[in-house]
């Protein structure tokens, strides 16, 4: 597309539904109206923005401070319309974008497919299909159910849209449908592509996205984890111990046939320890010996599988998610690879993950001294997770 494109996004509305200024509202460090911003600079199809500001100009303009675009900053009128009117207006892109700044999770997918049919048609809009049946009923106020609302007809779902923005014209061809637009007609424009319905002109539909909602009362407001990017963790786990005689040798849950086995207050299974510090060390909950302490008779011998479940149920009450799982166990003898497959999934299922999501590797390190010559095992494991 070698055509100039200015993205106008109209922020010049009174929140009077929601009762504070809705494009203040914090996404996580970031307001409603930078994100809008941020989305269109972003963009490399936008050659400039052109924000419509009402008795908010001085925010709009701190918000446009860090824009790497040109911006330019105009003022809104008395109503939608009149405020888009005056930002195409202003704009010198052949193309436009017209955008509610109140949609801030619009993606670049999304606004291109709409610039691109309105390069190729003239006038398009982002929509999704409408998920719940429509019924007509008597008319109503927008807000609340009418008294005695009687059905009138339910159209057919699958021929239904819900519009959303970027709405995307050829710049002139809209200012041409202004001009047509006599004032009985001009008080039917609902959006910006009535402007063009009216007046007889092709609108196109091109794929929206169900994420990019509308931001108008306070129950429109996203939920903590809309309101930044995912939030991931890393964490690291290491333990070690000794190999004595008369212990079960356990690691990942597998019992393995040797001659010794590893000395400790539950079981001593040593990967399940590094992975459960990993775990717990990536959300900062403490570690394995605040949780199930090595004084406690309630964990002698404990099968630490057992504690790794009560560990995931940990992390979940705090709100996080384990994704994936990486541990290496260090140790001369016994030879560990055909238990590793069992290990694998017996740590799964103990964090509640796909065998996928776990790898567990073995490796000799004789220069450790401690784990040389069959004295003792060590691992180490890492661990991510994500908010939830």
């Amino acid at each position: 597309m070698e055509k100039t494109v200015s993205a106008v996004l109209v922020a010049a509305g009174s929140s009077t539904r929601m009762g504070f200024d809705k494009l203040s509202f914090d996404l996580g460090g970031e307001t409603v109206l930078h994100r809008s911003i941020r989305a269109f600079a972003q963009c490399p199809q936008v050659t400039e923005l052109v924000l419509v500001a009402g008795k908010n100009r001085d925010f709009v303009a701190q918000q446009a401070a860090d824009c790497p675009k040109p911006v330019q900053i105009v003022a809104g009128g008395a109503t939608r319309a009149e405020s888009a009117k005056n930002g195409v207006l202003a704009a010198h892109g052949e193309l436009v974008a017209v955008h509610d700044a109140a949609r801030p999770f619009v993606s670049a997918v999304v606004i291109t497919a709409a610039l691109e049919a309105a390069a190729r048609c003239g006038a398009a809009a982002s929509a999704v299909p409408v998920k719940d049946t429509i019924k007509a009923a008597a008319r109503g106020d927008g807000k609340t159910m009418p008294p005695d609302c009687a059905v009138c007809a339910t159209p057919d779902r699958s021929t239904l849209y819900a519009v959303q923005t970027p709405q995307c014209f050829d710049r002139a061809a809209y200012l041409a449908a202004l001009e047509e637009l006599d004032e009985t007609r001009a008080r039917l424009v609902t959006d910006d592509c009535s402007l063009f319905e009216l007046t007889g002109r092709p609108v196109q539909l091109t794929q929206g996205d169900y994420a990019n909602l509308k931001i108008t009362t306070r129950e429109d407001l996203p939920c903590p984890a809309q309101r930044k990017e995912t939030e991931m963790r890393i964490g690291h786990g290491y333990d070690v111990h000794r190999l004595v005689e008369q212990r079960k040798l356990i690691l990942g849950g597998v019992e393995i046939p040797f001659e010794k086995g590893l000395l400790g207050h539950s079981d001593a299974d040593v990967l399940t320890h590094a992975v459960m510090d990993a775990v717990l060390g990536a959300a900062a909950l403490g570690d394995i010996g605040q949780h199930f302490p090595d004084n406690d008779p309630e964990y002698a011998g404990a099968d630490s599988l057992k504690l790794a479940c009560r560990v995931a149920q940990i992390l979940k009450e705090h709100g996080w998610r384990i994704e994936n799982i990486d541990a290496t166990l260090l140790c001369q003898r016994p030879k560990l690879a055909p238990h590793i497959p069992a290990m694998r999934a017996n740590l799964a299922a103990a964090f509640g993950l796909p065998v996928e999501a776990v790898s567990v590797k073995a490796t000799t390190e004789e220069h450790l001294g401690f784990t040389g010559e069959g004295l003792g095992i060590a691992a180490h494991a890492v661990a991510l997770i994500e908010a939830v």
